[in-house]
This record gives C-alpha cells, sequence and structure tokens, in this order.
C-alpha cells in the first residue's frame, strides 16, 4: 500500500517536535544560524517554514562540506545542512520511519529505531555459536552513500509513497549543491552523507537492493544471517556452497 497524503502530518506541533529533536546539533551550515538563533520567533519560522514545504516554495540550501579522520587513515567527506534545513528533513524522516520500519527485515539493523551494532554482533555470535564450523564473509559496499542511483531510489520511494510533497521535498535535497572551497558543486549521483534524511533513505534502497535479494535468494541456500549497516554477512558451510550462491 502506497502513502498518498503523509504531508498532511505536517503542522507547528509536529514541526516543534522535529525542532526538539534537531536544537542540540550545533554543527552551523553555510547560512552560520544556530538552533537558539532559530528559536528567538520559533512559532513564526515554523509556520513559515511548513507553508514553504506544502507550497513547494521551499529551496533545499547548498550543504558545508566538512572532512573528519577515518579510522583506518585518510579523510571522510560528509555535508552539513542548514539548522532549518536539519529540522525540515527531521520531519519528513519522521513521516517515513513508521511507513518503512513496517517493511524493513530483522536483519537489517544499521540507522533504524532500537536497533544498534550489538544486536548484530549478537546475532552473528549467535549463529556462529549455533552452527559450528560456518564460513563468515564480509561484503562492504564502499562509498554507498555517494553512489547510490537516484532513480533506484525515487523507484523504492515510490512503492510506499506517492505524495507529492514528500518525494518533491526528497529530491530537492538530492540535487542540493555542496559548497566547498568556495565553490557549489552538484553530485549526479548518491544522498548527501551527513543529511539527516539520508540515513532513511539508504535504507530503503538497501532494503530492495540487498535484503530482499539475501532473505529470498541467498538464505535459502546459505542460511544467511544479517545485514549490518552498510555491510552484509553470508554464513555458509563451505566455499563451494558461497561460490554457487552467484
Amino acid at each position: 500500500m502506497a502513502f498518498t497524503s503523509s504531508s498532511h502530518y505536517l503542522d507547528v506541533e509536529w514541526m516543534e517536535y522535529a525542532y526538539e529533536c534537531t536544537r542540540k546539533d550545533g554543527a552551523v551550515g553555510v547560512d552560520g544560524q544556530t538552533a537558539e538563533e532559530y528559536a528567538v520567533d520559533l512559532r513564526h519560522n515554523l509556520t513559515d517554514l511548513i507553508d514553504r514545504l506544502k507550497s513547494g516554495r521551499y529551496r533545499a540550501p547548498p550543504l558545508r562540506r566538512h572532512y573528519i579522520d577515518k579510522a583506518g587513515g585518510g579523510k571522510r567527506g560528509l555535508v552539513i545542512p542548514s539548522f532549518e534545513d536539519k529540522v525540515a528533513q527531521r520531519a519528513i524522516v519522521m513521516l517515513l520511519e513508521p511507513i518503512f520500519e513496517q517493511d524493513f527485515r530483522d536483519c537489517s539493523f544499521g540507522y533504524r529505531p532500537g536497533r544498534n551494532a550489538h544486536q548484530a554482533l549478537q546475532v552473528l555470535r549467535s549463529g556462529i555459536m549455533e552452527r559450528r564450523g560456518y564460513w563468515v564473509v564480509e561484503v562492504d559496499v564502499q562509498k554507498f552513500f555517494d553512489s547510490i542511483p537516484r532513480t533506484t531510489l525515487r523507484d523504492s520511494i515510490a512503492r510506499r509513497v506517492t505524495d507529492g510533497v514528500v518525494r518533491r521535498l526528497i529530491d530537492k535535497w538530492l540535487h542540493a549543491g555542496v559548497l566547498e572551497s568556495g565553490q557549489v558543486h552538484y553530485p549526479d549521483a548518491g544522498t548527501p552523507q551527513g543529511s539527516v534524511i539520508s540515513p532513511i533513505l539508504s535504507n530503503v534502497v538497501l532494503h530492495h537492493v540487498i535484503d530482499e535479494w539475501f532473505t529470498q535468494q541467498v538464505q535459502p541456500r546459505l542460511h544467511g544471517s544479517s545485514t549490518l549497516v552498510r555491510k552484509i554477512a553470508l554464513r555458509a558451510r563451505s566455499r563451494r556452497s558461497i561460490n554457487s550462491a552467484g
């Protein structure tokens, strides 16, 4: 079933909760606005934001590029949205999560409410202990956020959400420019890593592209167990059975 009018939930009370979920995020975007500054006239700002979101007048501002050190060396590029953009994205995440959480499989743990890496590791540990002699294969989807095909993402969203307001907003966030070294760039693939909306979007794609394939085609033959954040773990009785999975 597809949801056609979920955006009607976007009222002041909804947006106030989105603000509360966002206000402690201290990283500022390209406009330099803080949560405290936005809260000076909060109700007016949120009412105006709702009007722009629903009318189509909302424009996704550029994202500020920021680099952090990776555990294995090198740098990871993240983006920082403006504060109001974070609030808007959080409001849409609050709409999407109840819809897609009904679909997501038990093998999925990353970026989901009430689920974490420790639980995923416990599932792997239990499986290994109960089925001695299994192989564990770790598969890493490299640069996943940066390389998601946007057509695949849109199609995956459209299976459950046909609300024009929500889908237009997602498109605007996907096409928002990224400000780096004084220049604004417009990536033609992926969803910005660091945006509030990106984790739920990535999980929607992973659900259709990996989780369903894994549970419907691989698991019946290899008894695979779990999807970890952006990784899948396959367990098999032998190398031959792993190879035969295609």
